[in-house]
């Protein structure tokens, strides 16, 4: 399959263990960060207690998808072991399961094996991929072994490096053709759902996240969802001059540019304000389409 097959083919839907979310309407997936280091919310939720009720509030805020992660990819981030990601992710998925049977997962991860003991030992729906495969070219395949849904994010050289000398000829056609490239090699290895990122903040300058932000819609060209994760990132509070802390008003902003823009799935900090926005954004775009 290549670039031309995906053309205007729009996939509505992904299927997570059985039950079917639907993008005619934007949905929300809540952060769930277990790294210390984080560049918001790091160290927050560290025992059992505070991690059930953290995505008990995402739950009850509207979040349709709860995102594990328990390896920090922000600028610079240190590189920790396979097993150390594991022993951070264990005992919350434990507890998140046993609290919340019902509940959609997805985990944020670069590694093959680590996704593949998600999946095996607690049933996650949908696994989140910075890399969209690179780091670990067992990544892909691994995963359509399962038929999860896959999140293929863009990211130019890794956590540590993708900040230095970033050079795009044009970042709207480089990351057209990658995505093309990338989708057919998940479809080739048996994975059907699958979800882009375009990686803001990640291998990018200031200007460059404006620009994905702005012509964020023709990615729709590569007919899968498009997923935004922009929530209190540098393209926010630099721009105001902020700290992570003080960017919630920014973000919200931003979040209702990429949902006019085209985005299907916002990834947040801060479930009730983006479902929220979802909910004005649906109430314009209804009112707008009566006409």
């Amino acid at each position: 399959m290549g670039f031309k097959d995906t053309l205007f083919s729009f996939k509505q839907t992904i299927n997570c263990g059985g039950t079917l979310l639907d993008f005619k309407s934007p949905l929300v997936m809540g952060i769930l960060n277990l790294t210390p280091d984080s560049f918001y919310d790091g160290n927050r939720y560290r025992d059992a207690s505070d991690i059930v009720n953290r995505v008990a509030r995402m739950l009850s805020e509207g979040a349709d998808i709860i995102d594990i992660g328990a390896f920090s990819s922000r600028p610079g981030a240190a590189v920790i072991s396979e097993e150390e990601e594991k022993e951070r992710l264990k005992p919350a998925l434990l507890a998140i399961r046993k609290q919340f049977p019902q509940a959609i997962l997805s985990v944020d991860t670069c590694r093959s094996g680590i996704a593949g003991y998600a999946i095996q030992t607690f049933g996650v729906h949908m696994i989140n991929d910075i890399s969209a495969g690179i780091f670990d070219a067992d990544m892909i395949p691994l995963v359509g072994s399962f038929r999860v849904p896959y999140v293929m994010m863009h990211m130019r050289g890794t956590p540590q490096t993708m900040q230095k000398d970033i050079h795009y000829e044009d970042i709207i056609r480089d990351l057209m053709v990658f995505f093309a490239g990338r989708i057919a090699l998940a479809r080739k290895s048996g994975i059907e759902d699958i979800i882009m990122d375009p990686g803001f903040g990640f291998g990018k300058t200031l200007d460059d996240n404006y620009r994905l932000l702005r012509e964020l819609k023709l990615f729709e060209l590569l007919g899968r969802p498009i997923m935004v994760g922009v929530s209190r990132k540098s393209m926010i509070y630099k721009t105001l001059q902020l700290s992570p802390d003080e960017a919630l008003n920014g973000t919200t902003a931003i979040h209702m540019l990429a949902l006019h823009n085209g985005a299907n799935l916002l990834r947040v900090h801060d479930v009730k304000e983006a479902v929220q926005t979802v909910r004005l954004f649906m109430k314009y775009r209804n009112q707008h389409n009566s006409y």
